[in-house]
């Protein structure tokens, strides 16, 4: 057996597919909540409306602002066909994007979309493409780039744009919602803020990688895709003066986790823009995330490994056989957990 299979058996779980969450609740802070002690492993069930009551005083949230982009576009080639691209990498200054698409294609093809054309420039490692207007292409006739286990979703377009995106949405660039934070809501907000709980963003663009499967040589070097950051002066002087005066930090989501520990090395987050290829699994050393809002991810996945790596394997599958009989929601829509 090799070592990904090793790694990938010791993360599998049966999945009951009808908890799956094709929907997210209403209101969104409705969704239940699961809390769970590292240091007495005791968990219990609550909903987000209840988050304040459980998070310690003096606490930072810790948010990722990126904003989904309705990547996925069809083309259709000058032979007529048509052919499914999702743009991966957007560039709106330069009015191109990376993409992946389910047809060959080679350099100087132009295809249609709308009333836009689309010339491929590049076919390796995978396509770039130009075109006039890169924005009105996406928003006017791309598709939110849902995972696999949403496409019976009976959500439309127009509720999915609305819904596959959290109210800190404001910087362009995801191919998939930061989805732990998508149980926020304006008056859990207001509640938070009224009992003294800070909060402040950074922004990671997710891509096709957080999808893609564990590969051998993630296992071997100890790196997972590539993702882009950014994080503000001023986040990064409130996230280490909090560090520097013992009030913990939570990370909203597993992009955010990343986020903080890969500009947070030497215990200080650094701010600017950078890149992580962190895979955070048991035994790694966490540096500035001292807790982490989460939902319940897919078997055998690197963001499950993340998740172990602050309450060990298994006390992990303790928690999740746990969610599974109380018919917690599961994944993107699904339901979610506190560790502290």
């Amino acid at each position: 057996m090799s070592a990904l299979d090793e790694l990938l058996v010791q993360y599998n779980y049966d999945l009951p597919k009808d908890l799956i969450a094709l929907i997210p609740a209403s209101p969104r802070d409705s969704a239940r909540m699961l809390v769970y002690s590292r240091s007495t492993h005791e968990s219990l069930d609550t909903t987000f409306a209840h988050l304040a009551e459980h998070l310690p005083p003096g606490a930072l949230l810790v948010f990722n602002d990126t904003k989904v982009i309705p990547a996925r576009v069809y083309a259709q080639k000058a032979t007529g066909g048509m052919v499914e691209l999702l743009f991966t990498d957007v560039s709106f200054s330069t009015n191109s994007a990376s993409a992946i698409g389910n047809a060959k294609l080679s350099i100087g093809d132009v295809l249609r979309v709308g009333s836009h054309t689309l010339t491929v420039e590049e076919t390796l490692p995978s396509y770039r493409i130009a075109t006039d207007n890169v924005r009105a292409v996406i928003e006017e006739s791309g598709h939110i780039p849902i995972p696999p286990y949403l496409k019976s979703t009976p959500m439309t377009e127009a509720e999915l744009r609305r819904e596959y995106q959290t109210i800190f949405a404001k910087v362009d660039g995801s191919i998939a919602a930061p989805t732990a934070s998508l149980h926020f809501t304006p008056e859990l907000m207001d509640r938070l803020a009224a009992r003294g709980i800070e909060t402040c963003e950074v922004t990671l663009h997710v891509n096709l990688g957080t999808f893609a499967p564990l590969t051998e040589e993630a296992v071997a070097s100890g790196q997972l895709h590539e993702e882009q950051y950014e994080i503000s002066p001023e986040t990064a002087t409130r996230i280490n003066d909090a560090k520097h005066t013992g009030r913990p930090i939570i990370a909203v989501g597993t992009t955010v986790t990343r986020t903080l520990e890969s500009a947070g090395t030497s215990g200080t987050v650094a701010p600017g823009l950078g890149a992580t290829r962190l895979f955070i699994r048991e035994g790694f050393p966490f540096r500035i995330v001292d807790g982490l809002i989460t939902n319940f991810h897919v078997p055998q996945s690197s963001l499950l490994m993340l998740v172990a790596a602050l309450t060990g394997r298994d006390e992990l599958f303790r928690i999740y056989r746990h969610a599974i009989e109380e018919r917690y929601r599961l994944f993107s829509f699904g339901d979610g957990m506190l560790i502290l």
